[in-house]
Parts: structure tokens; C-alpha cells; sequence
């Protein structure tokens, strides 16, 4: 037998073994990727997105393919029509989201409004007080003076329309808020200057600017703390 045919068996053998190896590896990696049934995955990353999110995204979010997302996609907003469900999954500006049913418009908004007009808890009374008497103020000057983390009121405050941004601190960068001429609307009164004295209420601001370690200011003008 000639050497080349001594070398052809072992080559053969050596070919083989790459094959299987590089097929086996990637059978492995295929495995090591978990997948989610394709709709309900996407059901849930969509649900818990806050804006519109393209198949590209979809697809590395959920593992499966961008052509089989676009489809599953296409079938669950076909799906929810349908269906006559409440929501709509529309694709929008390369994005898809989940949207009210335009005829149910109307019910939404009757729960938005009815929200609106619900009683201020006291925290948020509170934290009212604190912007309108010590406004312009930041978020941290407001929990500074009321011992807690008023990010969650302030927000609140914000969507009832009673509160609003008024541009930052030149220093610190912070945001600051006053209250919205709806706030005069609500207490009956034309302007702040008809604000009652804050003194029978709550400590002199002298000493809460103490307190919070700041130099006293006017009622109307506060320097804020860093957000």
C-alpha cells in the first residue's frame, strides 16, 4: 500500500470527527438558549414595555427569529380584533405596542377622570403645602422638610395638574416645582399672596431651613437641594 493510501483513511477519519464535533457543538449551543412559547413571550415582554418596540428587538428579547416574531406578531394583533378584546396590538412608527380599542375610549377616560377627582391622601396634602409655601422647590427639599421620600406624591401631585416643573436650579441642575394656577383654582383663592399664615401650622421655614441645613429664604423663592 502506498503512503498516500496509508494517509487517506486517517484523513477520513479526521474530516469525520471535525463534522461531528462542529455539529455536535452547535446542537449544544441551540440547546443552551431557553425558549419561551413564541406569543405568550411576546404578551409579556410587550406588556411591561413603555414605548414601542420594533421586531428586531422583539426577536433578541424573546430568541426566535425576526421573520417568525413579525408573523406571531401579525397573528396575535389579528387575533385580539377578532376577538373584540379591549386592546389593540398595533404596529406604530416601526413599534409595536399594546393601545386601548378606540370604542372603549370612553370608558378609559371616565376611570382617569374619576382618579383625578379623588381625595388627596395626607402625604400628599402635606407635600402640597410644602411647594406652595416654599416654591420654587426641588423633590429634595420637599423630603428634607417632610422626613421622607416624596417621589411617588410628587408624581401624583404632577398628574392631578396641581403641580408642575418650573425649570431648574442654576447650581444644582435639579428640577424644580411650583404649584399650577389650577391649585388657586381648587383652594378658592386668585394668587399665593392669599396663601393663610403658615405660622399656626407647622414650625417657623427659619427653623425648618435649620433643620434641613439650608439658609432661610423668602416663601416664594427656594434654592433646591440636588434631586
Amino acid at each position: 500500500m502506498s503512503e498516500q493510501d496509508d494517509r487517506a483513511p486517517e484523513a477520513e477519519d479526521m474530516a469525520s470527527t471535525g463534522s461531528t464535533g462542529s455539529t455536535t457543538d452547535d446542537a449544544t449551543e441551540t440547546l443552551d438558549v431557553p425558549l419561551a412559547e413564541l406569543r405568550p413571550a411576546l404578551e409579556a415582554v410587550l406588556m411591561v414595555a413603555d414605548q414601542p418596540l420594533d421586531h428586531v428587538t422583539l426577536a433578541s428579547a424573546v430568541g426566535y427569529p425576526p421573520g417568525e416574531v413579525v408573523a406571531a406578531l401579525e397573528g396575535l394583533a389579528a387575533e385580539y380584533a377578532e376577538q373584540g378584546r379591549g386592546f389593540d396590538l398595533r404596529n406604530v412608527a416601526g413599534g409595536w405596542r399594546y393601545y386601548t380599542r378606540e370604542e372603549y375610549a370612553a370608558v378609559v377616560e371616565r376611570f382617569v377622570l374619576d382618579g383625578q377627582r379623588a381625595r388627596l391622601t395626607q402625604a400628599a396634602l402635606e407635600t402640597l403645602a410644602v411647594v406652595a409655601y416654599k416654591q420654587p422647590v426641588s423633590r429634595a427639599r420637599v423630603s428634607a422638610i417632610r422626613g421622607v421620600n416624596v417621589d411617588g406624591v410628587m408624581r401624583t401631585l404632577v398628574a392631578r395638574g396641581l403641580v408642575e416643573e418650573a425649570g431648574t436650579d442654576s447650581e444644582t441642575t435639579a428640577t424644580l416645582y411650583k404649584t399650577t394656577s389650577y391649585f388657586l383654582e381648587r383652594i378658592g383663592v386668585t394668587s399665593l399672596e392669599e396663601l393663610p399664615e403658615l405660622a399656626p401650622f407647622l414650625p417657623e421655614m427659619g427653623d425648618l431651613d435649620e433643620l434641613t441645613g439650608s439658609e432661610p429664604s423668602t416663601p416664594h423663592h427656594q434654592a433646591a437641594e440636588p434631586a
